[in-house]
């Protein structure tokens, strides 16, 4: 199984900073399509953390840490289940500019040993497509969990130009955790371009996962605002790739974004 490939690998490459030596990220990139990767282990139980990775409904609390992400709904019947996911491609953009996207949820394993799920979606904003965020978590030692999680998408030509101008203004200086070489100062020289970006969002999404089991142990009137500080304390730990806004703005936006109808289920009313 591709995870206990992944545990064997942070023994034994770089990892993204000394505080975090059981996370490792990297990337790919092929002539249409862009893969992130993340290996870690998180302080968590395997069962608390099977538990919560198992039901759907707990995937829209997890997105809706994202930065991006505006809106979630689930729904069930008899085709399955999806999670209807409003997104932006900026943050400060309102809801009404998201872009609906649906991620049918698939739970492929679920053991005491072994949790494999996936989230996949057809077709995206601005010509993209193929979205897929893969997660797989297995028993660690000392009580903690691993986990092997991977977000990839395709993109065509629309797609491809709009990236060009994002990359050529907004995210020009912008990087992702790949070491590239090193700077004559001796600091780290980063990945940039259009691998930086799937790695910054593969990492947010990580975070997103990481923030919401962090949560899990407090009572659940407290769970959300819980969820929230958790993702942004994890997005500071790398301010270089994530920062984007101030702590009392984010809290601000995803404390109404998540107050308009939104509730801890995942379902909207």
């Amino acid at each position: 199984m591709r995870i206990l490939a992944g545990v064997a690998a942070l023994l034994c490459i770089g990892v993204v900073n000394a505080e975090d030596a059981a996370l490792n990220v990297k990337s790919s990139e092929s002539a249409d399509g862009l893969t992130g990767e993340i290996q870690a282990l998180v302080d968590q139980p395997f069962a608390v953390v099977s538990a919560a990775l198992s039901d759907p409904s707990r995937w829209c609390d997890i997105l809706m840490l994202h930065l991006d992400t505006k809106n979630c709904r689930l729904s069930t019947d008899a085709q399955g289940t999806v999670l209807h996911v409003g997104v932006v491609s900026k943050y400060d953009q309102p809801a009404s500019a998201a872009y609906r996207v649906a991620f049918g949820y698939h739970l492929v394993a679920d053991t005491a040993s072994s949790l494999q799920m996936k989230l996949d979606a057809d077709v995206g904003p601005l010509g993209t497509s193929n979205y897929r965020i893969n997660l797989e978590a297995a028993p660690a030692a000392d009580g903690k969990t691993s986990i092997s999680m991977s977000y990839s998408y395709s993109y065509g030509l629309v797609a491809r130009i709009a990236m060009g101008v994002y990359l050529a203004t907004f995210g020009r200086n912008k990087v992702g955790f790949t070491v590239v070489a090193t700077e004559p100062d001796g600091q780290p020289r980063y990945i940039g371009g259009m691998r930086g970006v799937v790695e910054r969002n593969t990492m947010r999404y990580y975070l997103a996962v990481e923030a919401y089991l962090g949560a899990l142990s407090v009572p659940q009137a407290v769970r959300v605002e819980t969820s929230l500080r958790n993702w942004y304390s994890g997005i500071e730990r790398y301010p270089r790739q994530l920062h984007e806004m101030e702590q009392a703005q984010y809290l601000d936006m995803k404390r109404k974004e998540m107050g308009s109808g939104y509730f801890l289920t995942g379902k909207v009313t």
